[in-house]
């Protein structure tokens, strides 16, 4: 009796030794296949590293902070501007190891944050460290996370623009799938306007807007004019050096105007500062891609109210542009 007493407590436990295994290893597999794989940004839908948590505004504000027209700036040769570029075509396939290996080479390296502000989460393409006493001034790249990248909102001259670059984060925050692509220094930094990204295309900044323009993702980009520029006008709106964003031009400048500012619209009338030298807007031009050319007067980007009304008014543009597919068009 006790014998067989022995055996069937043994065979029980035996059992429920199993059944614990069995039910592990079900909860494991569970759990990975309910995880919230990035949309963008991962070879095999896994999360990379961990993801730090950030106010995008400030951060944008204290890397833009040390620019100065005496705070150097090394011109990218071609192959680093080729290297960074492929490597932002590489993240937005969703083969995030690919594209940090690739960036890796030049010293550049992709972080996660999340956006106190909004939740959202984005990738930030980024030199590996800033703290070097002369910084290249290549710029950064941030990546919506959470949505496939349809448009792509532009700053290629921060601080030189005063608060375009406040203004550009929020027009990223106010529309999903997007992409900003923020220059490194200020546009006077280095000799002979090699930092001047929007009339030179030997950058990262330019390298990077061409593989999103390649790509058929419409842009934005945000300039600032002093106010006796343009005295009788809060924004001017362009085109560019193509005619293709005509309809997004005409939704922008009716935002705009339904917030009470007075717009400039280049494609109707003569303009100052149309932007029709714009590098990257000949390109998206030439890539048949809708670019527009926004700039803003002075009192529009140091006043937090009017510069949220200007970014609402963007965003008339860009949440219709989330919503439509990537891709050139033809008229």
């Amino acid at each position: 009796m006790t014998t067989n007493r022995a055996k069937t407590i043994a065979t029980a436990t035996t059992t429920i030794i199993v059944a614990a295994v069995l039910l592990t290893g079900l909860l494991m597999i569970v759990t990975r296949s309910t995880g919230s794989p990035e949309s963008t940004g991962s070879d095999d839908g896994q999360a990379h590293g961990a993801t730090e948590a950030v106010d995008l505004e400030r951060r944008i504000a204290e890397y833009t902070s040390r620019f100065g027209e005496d705070s150097g700036y090394r011109r990218p040769p071609r192959d680093a501007r080729r290297a960074v570029a492929q490597g932002v075509g590489l993240l937005l396939d969703g083969r995030r190891d690919q594209a940090q290996e690739q960036l890796s080479d030049v010293d550049f390296e992709i972080r996660t944050v999340t956006d106190s502000a909004t939740g959202r989460r984005y990738a930030e393409i980024a030199d590996r460290t800033e703290d070097a006493p002369s910084p290249r001034g290549w710029g950064r790249v941030y990546v919506d996370l959470d949505t496939p990248a349809r448009w792509s909102v532009q700053v290629p001259h921060p601080v030189a623009d005063q608060h375009t670059e406040r203004l550009g984060v929020s027009v990223l925050r106010g529309s999903r799938g997007g992409v900003m692509v923020i220059a490194g220094a200020h546009r006077r930094a280095g000799r002979e306007d090699v930092a001047d990204v929007a009339h030179r295309t030997d950058s990262v900044f330019d390298a990077v807007c061409d593989e999103l323009a390649e790509r058929g993702l419409p842009g934005v980009q945000l300039h600032g004019f002093a106010d006796e520029s343009a005295p009788d006008h809060d924004v001017i709106a362009s085109t560019g050096n193509g005619e293709l964003a005509r309809p997004e031009g005409r939704a922008l400048a009716d935002a705009l105007r339904t917030r009470d500012f007075d717009v400039c619209r280049a494609w109707a009338r003569s303009c100052p500062l149309e932007g029709k030298t714009n590098v990257q807007g000949r390109k998206a031009a030439e890539e048949g891609v809708p670019f527009l050319h926004i700039e803003f007067s002075n009192a529009v980007r140091t006043s937090r109210a009017q510069a949220a009304r200007a970014a609402e008014a963007v965003g008339a543009v860009t949440a219709a542009w989330s919503t439509e597919p990537a891709g050139p068009r033809t008229g």
